[in-house]
């Protein structure tokens, strides 16, 4: 057999059993909170939180057809504005 050559286990892509298990706990606790209603309440109350939250379910790199058949490439880049200073 060739050196790298992998052997058993998950295959590419699929994501582990307790990974999947915490998933659904959090999609559960949200709903029991209110869901859409819930995350807008954070959004006000606590804006920084909320804005990671966005950060970790956003696509940070998105492709697709621009204008005359170029290929655009939008890169999402996320950094911290101290809002006093501006």
């Amino acid at each position: 057999m060739a050196a790298g050559h992998k052997t058993g286990g998950r295959k590419k892509g699929t994501p582990n059993k307790l990974t999947g298990q915490v998933k659904e706990m959090i999609l559960e606790a949200l709903d029991r909170k209110g869901g859409a209603d819930y995350l807008e309440r954070q959004a006000e109350e606590n804006p920084v939180a909320f804005m990671g939250l966005v950060g970790k379910v956003l696509p940070m790199t998105v492709a697709g057809p621009g204008e005359n058949g170029e290929h655009v490439i939008t890169t999402i880049t996320r950094r911290v504005v101290n809002a006093s200073e501006g």
